[in-house]
């Protein structure tokens, strides 16, 4: 994105609520059902450009599709790679262990059945670069234009988040495995960034891997992985200018105690080697939002701009306009106006059906969200 140098730009991590009857027909395609493809694909279209438009209302700066073609946010890609397959296994999240009854309610909840990750069987190559082209004819369809990289963004999974969640079955090394996962996503990364987006690159798995492993998984020490993902990212993406590109990390979007959660001042010096120029991380929420502090601590370097979360996307209190400003101002202190983007904890609904709170209230958190920016411009100029 270009450094806007007249007001605090705003925009969100990336999914959003899909229509219930289009939750269905995606869960009865998961669940093998017959489905009609022409009538899955004209409803996302339909949804993408209804998302699309509402953003706009908003006064949301930087939009996109919501993701509401997709499955979730990472396993898209079994269209599009080779290498997975066999039966799903679990995740467990150590925080959620720690308390047995809420973990035994949480195992029963749908959404946490569905929760389960195939193992990587075979090599990983890319496929099939057609359904990634086909988002992006979706969303320059609903913007009514062709996009640039300040006015639309479009997530992609990173190496890292899938050798987190897709146990390795069939690589010598995690290090292979990663490097594997980086070439195969490098055509999808260049393909989104060659259209004129910005490339949102989703590693929850920079800070959640902390804490959390899919069974089976051969991730080594947490730190190792965080410094090989790194590295594997940046050589995927070495032909995409940097102010191009935006890396999400999160401690998973999940309604849990969190308590487990890898502090950012361990992990921040290590981010900060990515190449993409934009950090986008939690810090609204109960767990996080104190850690505005740690760019107190670590300086920013020249080229990189912050992308906080000022709005929680797992609780139903909407947040005031004047907090979310207050918390915009807060890094504007610390780290520069120009170098602050509005932004959310993480994705509203980042799987088919997956939705922490109601999707009207999150319409309404984007509001406030824009309203909080506007305060704080007009404060910070």
């Amino acid at each position: 994105m270009t450094r806007v140098t007249d007001r605090i730009v705003t925009t969100h991590v990336g999914s959003l609520a899909r229509p219930q009857d289009l939750v269905r027909l995606m869960w009865d395609l998961q669940d093998g059902k017959e489905v009609d493809p022409e009538v899955l694909e004209r409803r996302s279209q339909e949804a993408i450009s209804e998302a699309v438009d509402r953003q706009r209302r908003i006064g949301i700066d930087v939009v996109n599709d919501g993701e509401l073609s997709k499955p979730g946010f990472h396993n898209y890609i079994f269209d599009r790679l080779t290498g997975f397959g066999g039966e799903g296994v679990p995740g467990a999240s150590a925080d959620v262990e720690d308390f047995p009854e809420f973990a035994a309610a949480a195992a029963a909840d749908e959404r946490w059945q569905r929760a389960v990750y195939p193992k990587c069987i075979g090599p990983v190559e890319h496929r099939d670069i057609r359904p990634v082209e086909k988002e992006i004819a979706n969303l320059r369809e609903a913007l009514g234009s062709d996009p640039t990289p300040d006015t639309a963004f479009m997530n992609a999974v990173t190496p890292g988040q899938l050798t987190m969640n897709f146990p390795n079955d069939y690589y010598k090394t995690h290090e292979e495995y990663l490097h594997a996962a980086a070439e195969a996503m490098k055509p999808e990364y260049e393909a989104i960034a060659g259209a004129g987006l910005t490339l949102q690159l989703d590693s929850p798995d920079s800070a959640l891997s902390a804490h959390f492993k899919s069974s089976g998984n051969d991730l080594p020490d947490f730190h190792t992985h965080l410094e090989m993902a790194v590295e594997a990212l940046n050589h995927a993406v070495e032909a995409i200018p940097a102010e191009q590109m935006r890396f999400h990390v999160c401690w998973g979007n999940y309604v849990g105690p969190h308590h487990r959660d890898i502090e950012l001042r361990e992990i921040l010096p290590t981010l900060l080697r990515i190449k993409p120029a934009t950090l986008s991380f939690e810090a609204a929420n109960p767990r996080h939002a104190h850690e505005w502090e740690v760019f107190d601590e670590i300086q920013l370097p020249d080229d990189k701009k912050v992308m906080p979360g000022v709005i929680d996307v797992k609780s139903h209190h909407i947040e005031h306009p004047r907090l979310v400003a207050e918390r915009l101002e807060r890094y504007a202190g610390l780290v520069g106006k120009e170098r602050v983007i509005a932004g959310t904890d993480c994705g509203f609904s980042t799987m088919v059906g997956w939705t922490n709170i109601d999707p009207e209230i999150g319409w309404a958190k984007l509001e406030s969200l824009v309203e909080g920016a506007r305060i704080a411009s007009e404060r910070l100029w």
